[in-house]
């Protein structure tokens, strides 16, 4: 029998189809080191990802310990680079206690899979990201999402849950699509009122926010009000990995029974390194912060100035909502062809009739390349009104 012709290569050309019909296939990049275009489209929001600092770091960190750590945190694999970050990690987040996980998916995934059960309640912010509602799915919660940033649909939810069955309420800190920032401290007194836990994943607000970058939660909402925090290290911090930040009972409660922390190898010790490297300067360069806040600042006054349809966001996350998402794509490749990258983001990843251009400032934008963006923006908007 022809190979072409089994199930399942049916199957997958059935989808292949069904995708690229409805203009929504995906392609993947190849970069070069030397890559000609200005990215606006990556989360390297303070410019770390390529400081000379971090590479050195890690490759130090590679000769010490070696290339690879060799086995799971609970074999053998957990080395001084690990601990230490970790306590870094702890300190910026105003925790006793931190964890690290390979990436940032596995740090959702096995948080929820290791808290959660039939027996709890999950209610999940309706923009969340795809790993956290992926990590209640795999717990087998019962889970409801509730209006985005509506803390009164989020009350009524909450007021439905019949006895003492534990709850659990999750949230981005700021949500990766449209840069907006959740009330963090609105959610903490609505769990408050019905006993229900808060889980808030930082990714974007770490190392951003907060009066030490310590983002959105961190050190201005303590375990009282955000009892499980998880953070990435791999978009302000310019490295990769994740942690989850709370008590000496949570991580505990982690090692033990977080299967994809339990049974993955630890992190590269050369990558922990470069996180330690990131922290330092993190702390020492507050100015890589205040000049992020600047250029996202101007963007803003210039982008309405062209009548772009800007979102809430004051974040370094800058959606142009454009609807459609052939607009969108088309949009992109103008950028392209002018030399800057821009993310053309559309469903399934943002709602349909929703695709945008996901433009990402960092500290490392010049003022040159802000002109260069604000400039070809205001050029696809001449060619459309033409």
């Amino acid at each position: 029998m022809d190979v072409r012709d089994a199930p399942w290569q049916r199957r997958l050309a059935e989808h292949a189809e069904t995708r690229r019909a409805a203009g929504l296939w995906r392609s993947r990049p190849t970069l070069a080191v030397d890559e000609p275009l200005i990215d606006f489209a990556g989360n390297d929001y303070l410019g770390l990802a390529r400081d000379p600092r971090l590479a050195e770091a890690q490759a130090e960190g590679a000769r010490r310990f070696g290339a690879g750590a060799r086995a799971s945190h609970l074999v053998s694999g957990h080395l001084t680079v690990h601990e230490t970050l970790e306590q870094r990690l702890a300190e910026l987040t105003g925790r006793p206690r931190a964890l690290l996980f390979s990436t940032g998916y596995m740090a959702n995934l096995g948080t929820l899979q290791a808290l959660c059960d039939r027996h709890c309640r999950v209610f999940q912010d309706r923009l969340n990201h795809a790993s956290l509602l992926d990590g209640t799915q795999l717990a087998g919660s019962p889970s409801r999402r509730f209006h985005h940033r509506d803390l009164d649909d989020l009350d009524a939810l909450l007021a439905r849950v019949p006895g003492e069955a534990p709850r659990l309420v999750v949230s981005d800190g700021v949500f990766s699509m449209d840069g907006d920032t959740a009330d963090i401290g609105g959610l903490a007194t609505t769990c408050r009122r019905h006993r229900a836990w808060l889980m808030v994943d930082d990714a974007h607000g770490l190392g951003v926010l907060g009066e030490h970058g310590d983002g959105c939660v961190g050190r201005a909402h303590g375990m009282e009000e955000v009892p499980v925090l998880v953070g990435t290290l791999g978009k302000a911090l310019g490295s990769a990995g994740a942690f989850v930040a709370g008590s000496e009972a949570l991580i505990e409660h982690l090692i033990q029974f977080a299967r994809p922390y339990v049974y993955t190898t630890a992190q590269p010790p050369g990558v922990a390194a470069a996180t330690l490297a990131a922290l330092d300067i993190l702390e020492s360069e507050p100015e890589r912060r205040t000049r992020l806040q600047e250029r996202i600042d101007r963007f803003r006054r210039e982008a309405r100035r062209l009548g772009l349809p800007l979102g809430a966001s004051t974040t370094p996350i800058q959606p142009v909502v454009l609807g459609d998402s052939e607009r969108v794509m088309r949009w992109a490749a103008r950028l392209g062809d002018q030399g800057l990258r821009v993310g053309a983001i559309r469903a399934p990843t943002v709602p349909h009739g929703e695709a945008r251009l996901r433009i990402t400032l960092s500290a490392a934008h010049g003022d040159d390349a802000l002109d260069a963006l604000l400039e070809a923006l205001a050029t696809c908007a001449r060619e459309e009104m033409a």
